[in-house]
């Protein structure tokens, strides 16, 4: 599943677990974290940075609100910002979270368990050059 699912998702599980009244103390700090997070990256988007006071408990409303924002700004490639969703949404809704991770057909001979994005070069590797007659 793409990264800005795993941000939406997280910021409604944690929305969710607020309004429900069911947040631990680990869920809100993980909730603001991930807000304060994606704040720095929406400085001067105003819109963006309103819709972050909300406390939307739908995934869909977050993509059509911030969507967008999350793309031009960077925020799905942000280390950081995925970081903080992933742990949001591993404590607020494990459940969630387990639906979000990826299956892998081809492992092109990487071996062991990847915890962050992995990219595989698959360009054609050049055969090394003859030594040199000498």
């Amino acid at each position: 599943m793409d990264e800005i699912n795993v941000i939406v998702a997280a910021l409604a599980a944690g929305a969710t677990a607020g309004v429900s009244g069911t947040a631990t103390e680990a869920v809100k700090d993980s909730y603001q974290l991930l807000k304060a997070s994606l704040r720095r990256r929406f400085t001067g988007r105003n819109t963006a940075l309103e819709q972050l006071t909300t406390d939307e408990t739908e995934p869909g409303v977050w993509q059509a609100r911030i969507g967008r924002d999350l793309y031009d700004t960077g925020a799905v490639a942000d280390p950081q910002v995925l970081a903080a969703a992933r742990e949001l949404l591993t404590l607020a809704d494990p459940a969630r979270a387990a639906q979000l991770n990826i299956t892998v057909d081809t492992v092109n001979g990487a071996v062991g368990s990847f915890h962050a994005p992995v990219t595989f070069d698959q360009r054609t590797q050049l055969p090394p050059a003859p030594p040199a007659a000498g």
